[in-house]
């Protein structure tokens, strides 16, 4: 399947509309500000949001409190330390923003501050030991339920450090490090008067409360029977908000309800208007580890009635939030290298898309009155706060107006095409915005994390780097990617390397076909599994002049009890043991290093669990005992992402500096 347009034309269109600012360099990355978590006060008048900056003096992200009024003429910056805030929440009366800090004392965690909206400073309303995970709002405003770590054994800072032992099957997690023997709870707080109950115990996890409609119980997502080490199974759980109550479970699915770490964001249950039912994020079957889709689900609180409204759709389903009168559900949808918000009418299963294509909805919120706001960003946008009135969106923040005035975009144009054995992969494709010829030029592909996610069209300041550096860059969402359906994910399990290479190599000929591409210059690279992917592919073809590995993994079965997926790996491939063809089948790219001859950097964080730095330096060592030029970079004290913003900024120049070094000869 050929694109629909022609790149002399595209070309000469970009040209009229970048003629006068510069391009993109490596020190705007201090320079963006990445806008989340937008919140609606209660009457509808005021957005309240996130801006976290790369802040060069501090070496870190740093994070403050903004508003907007609806209008979008009126923006005010509501906090500015140099400590982060986040996660604000209006009280129910709208006169006061709680959110998450450290600030008092960064060593006890975020702890919940209360800033008065009429005037004055914010203050500290909670002192939990372990720190504050997550928080909501009573519906009267008189209570706050609060997530709170609780640990057995509380050492003290001055301790030296003690043996660490492990006794459970899922004993490591990236950022968390080696589990310690602690568990999430609820407890209520008095925000007038700072007192804490807990209202939650036990051996057991339980995260992301909501309140009923009239404030009487709570809602929450809870892992618990057997061995909470060996399997997925969270459910929604509904709990009397009042101290000693038993909850009881509503949802029976055994795969996971929820979506307990967030990382599709998936929001809290959320209640019907009348109390009666929950929405809440409905998980694939356990046996389908990262390749189930994620849908809308709802339940009555009875834990009858279960449906999922959005099935018919085939496509990950996320955040639901119910309409004012109930009669429909908001949700985020995937859909093939876009997010949109939409909206599923429960009579008749009608979805409705509220927002175009072409662009990622990362999240939304919905008022009492029923105003809509939205975080949104385009693949030459950043993320801003748009609101969504009579079907229109309009935007309400500029936190980057004033970079982009200065700089030169490009924005990403979709392809599709066969693979080898003619299942139609998608992907997209930017090159530079001034670009003057339409001569092929080098290529940079880079492949996405997951192994289910997908490129789409957000904004991502890596690829408008490489294009101001004369590189055309495209990604390509082959096999097991999301936003194709259920069947499409699916294709990749247990078959890491050989699903997915040949779709890989397709987007290659394609981009050389269509006169996108030099074939004598080509490079790859990834971070996650997308450094996993590149492992395969230069083990799989000797057409890259150059790669990036990041974080990634290749020889498998040396890589069984170093990361924190032990579940996952068995129920994907079995255990080595018993199934370890398997396990050497996928780990090709290292026990047959000696394919290899492109030049490789592998990077990765001392401390990353995820995908642990042991894996980048067997094929580091592999390549560097074949003579194959190399290099191995450690970010000392980074977990899976790269956190210190001077790291951020050192990888990128190192992506610029390899990859110009042998396909450009700079």
């Amino acid at each position: 399947m050929r694109p629909t347009f022609t790149l002399p034309i595209l070309a000469a269109a970009f040209l009229s509309t970048a003629a006068f600012a510069r391009l993109p360099e490596l020190d705007d990355l201090y320079r963006i500000g990445a806008v989340s978590e937008a919140r609606i006060s209660p009457d509808g008048a005021w957005v309240a949001y996130t801006v976290t900056t790369p802040d060069r003096e501090q070496d870190e992200e740093v994070s403050d409190l903004w508003m907007t009024n609806w209008e979008g003429d009126v923006s005010l910056q509501l906090t500015r330390t140099p400590q982060s805030e986040h996660h604000p929440r209006w009280s129910p009366d709208g006169k006061q923003v709680a959110f998450l800090s450290d600030r008092g004392n960064p060593d006890e965690g975020d702890q919940v501050w209360l800033l008065d909206m009429r005037g004055g400073e914010a203050r500290q309303i909670t002192k939990v030991a372990e720190g504050v995970s997550d928080f909501a709002w009573s519906p009267d405003g008189k209570r706050i339920v609060l997530v709170a770590e609780v640990a057995k054994d509380k050492k003290s800072p001055d301790e030296k450090p003690q043996p660490i032992v492990v006794n459970r099957l899922y004993f490591k997690e990236d950022v968390t490090g080696y589990l310690a023997d602690s568990r999430y709870h609820l407890f209520l707080l008095d925000p007038g008067n700072s007192s804490i109950e807990p209202l939650t115990q036990g051996d057991y996890d339980e995260v992301q409360p909501s309140w009923s409609p009239d404030g009487s119980q709570i809602a929450f997502v809870s892992k618990r029977g057997g061995d909470m080490d060996r399997h997925e199974n969270w459910d929604v759980y509904v709990i009397d908000a009042v101290p000693g109550a038993s909850p009881r479970q509503v949802t029976q699915n055994p795969g996971s309800d929820g979506d307990a770490d967030e990382s599709w964001g998936s929001g809290p249950p959320a209640w019907h208007p009348d109390g009666e039912r929950i929405a809440y994020l409905h998980g694939g079957a356990e046996e389908d580890v990262w390749y189930g889709l994620l849908q809308v689900g709802t339940v009555g609180t009875d834990g009858g009635d279960e449906s999922l409204p959005t099935e018919a759709l085939d496509r990950n389903t996320l955040r639901p939030r119910w309409s004012r009168d109930g009669r429909s559900l908001y949700f985020l949808l995937e859909d093939d290298q876009s997010v949109q918000l939409a909206e599923v009418r429960l009579r008749d299963g009608e979805v409705s898309r509220l927002t175009e294509p072409r662009q990622v909805v990362h999240e939304f919120d919905v008022s009492p009155a029923g105003r809509i706001v939205t975080v949104m960003s385009r693949s030459d946008t950043p993320a801003e706060v748009w609101k969504l009135e009579r079907g229109k969106l309009e935007q309400l923040s500029r936190h980057n107006e004033a970079w982009l005035t200065q700089v030169d975009l490009s924005p990403a144009r979709n392809i599709s095409f066969d693979s080898a054995d003619g299942v139609e992969i998608h992907g997209m494709v930017m090159w530079p915005a001034t670009r003057s010829a339409i001569s092929p030029l080098p290529l940079i592909l880079r492949i996405h994390g997951g192994p289910v996610g997908q490129y789409q069209h957000e904004f991502d300041f890596e690829w408008q780097l490489f294009v101001a550096n004369g590189y055309v860059v495209a990604g390509v969402n082959p096999r097991g990617s999301s936003g194709r359906g259920y069947a499409f994910q699916k294709m990749l399990f247990a078959d890491w390397g050989f699903a997915d290479v040949p779709d890989i190599n397709a987007a290659v000929d394609h981009l050389i076909e269509e006169g996108y591409a030099d074939p004598e210059r080509l490079g790859v690279g990834g971070w996650s599994y997308g450094g996993i992917l590149t492992n395969y592919m230069i083990a799989s073809t000797k057409r890259f002049r150059a790669a990036i590995s990041g974080a990634g993994m290749s020889n498998m079965l040396g890589g069984y009890g170093i990361d924190q997926y032990v579940r996952a790996w068995e129920q994907e491939l079995g255990k080595p043991w018993e199934n370890t063809d398997a396990w050497l089948r996928l780990s090709y790219p290292f026990l047959e290093a000696d394919r290899i001859s492109t030049p490789t950097l592998f990077m990765c964080g001392s401390a990353d669990f995820n995908v642990p730095l042991a894996a980048s330096e067997q094929m580091y060592q592999a390549l560097k005992s074949l003579r194959v030029p190399t290099e191995l970079v450690i970010y000392p004290d980074q977990h899976h992402a790269l956190t210190r913003v001077s790291f951020q900024h050192d990888k990128l120049r190192r992506y610029l500096e390899w990859y110009g070094r042998y396909l450009r000869g700079v």
